[in-house]
């Protein structure tokens, strides 16, 4: 049994979320101790925050600003952020980043203030 795993971000399929366009890797194992997602963001990302789920964000292309409860922090290429469990966070700018996640992805560990909606009437989809 291998001890790692590797993954090509190219191989993945791009997925939309409330944030944007995103590749996850290393979210086939339930309980992993962390999954990267490759972001690009979109125009006007729904604001929202993680109940158990620590991010790091490192940008890599573009510059903009992370709203991180209700402060804009400006970051641009090579910059880091760790966004801490039930911090509202949303990114504001053209970039694309990659976001890691501990524990790895889990898509019940996603919540928004109430009246937030996305496109067409429904709860945002991350």
């Amino acid at each position: 049994m291998k001890r790692y795993e590797a993954i090509e971000f190219t191989s993945l399929p791009d997925l939309e979320c409330c944030c944007g366009t995103v590749r996850r890797a290393f979210t086939g194992d339930e309980g992993s101790p962390a999954s990267v997602h490759l972001l690009e963001l979109a125009d006007e990302p729904t604001c929202h925050y993680h109940r158990k789920t620590t991010e790091i964000y490192v940008i890599l292309e573009g510059e903009g600003h992370l709203e991180l409860d209700g402060e804009m922090v400006p970051v641009s290429p090579l910059s880091a952020v760790m966004i801490k469990p039930g911090c509202r966070h949303r990114g504001v700018g053209r970039m694309k980043l990659l976001n890691i996640s501990v524990p790895g992805y889990d898509a019940e560990d996603f919540f928004h203030d109430e009246g937030v909606v996305a496109e067409g009437g429904e709860a945002p989809v991350h």
